[in-house]
């Protein structure tokens, strides 16, 4: 089965939110309105921001914004910021084979590689926005703010 890391969802999950949200966000914000933990988020914030996803400002009104549009941020993009190269096996792209001189598949595996890693890179990440499902809010629990408004000050 071939599956994203669940870093790299998350970091795809928090862009496409940065990307509906006016001005900065912390990252607090951000793990209420994703429900991916705190920590989690200020991790995967830090890698986007290292790879020019997302700018950070410093002080009290402080927070986090895209470095670009949605629009020109590929899936791609920020599955190989995350995870690095996408190699669906070890010998792609020249890389080596695991299992050595017995395996008759070497670079068979490259054809299937490139056309997963360009359709990735097809996709924006506006693109995932605009075709998301609308979900009914998870319950919080533990005192946590409810809503996104409670997170801003108001009720």
């Amino acid at each position: 089965m071939l599956k994203l890391s669940r870093l790299a969802d998350y970091a795809i999950v928090i862009l496409v939110k940065l990307g509906e949200q006016a001005g900065v966000v912390t990252s607090p914000c951000l793990a209420a309105e994703t429900g991916v933990p705190e920590p989690t988020v200020a991790k995967v914030l830090k890698v986007l921001a290292g790879d020019g996803f997302v700018l950070s400002q410093r002080g009290a009104k402080g927070g986090y914004r895209l470095a670009r549009p949605l629009a020109d941020i590929s899936v791609a993009s920020v599955i190989t910021a995350v995870d690095g190269k996408i190699a669906l096996t070890a010998c792609v792209d020249g890389g080596g084979c695991d299992n050595g001189v017995t395996c008759s598949l070497c670079g068979s595996w490259d054809t299937i590689n490139q056309a997963i890693r360009t359709t990735l890179e097809g996709i924006s990440l506006e693109s995932m926005r605009q075709s998301q499902t609308i979900r009914p809010p998870r319950p919080y629990s533990n005192g946590v703010a409810s809503t996104v408004q409670e997170l801003r000050g108001g009720a």
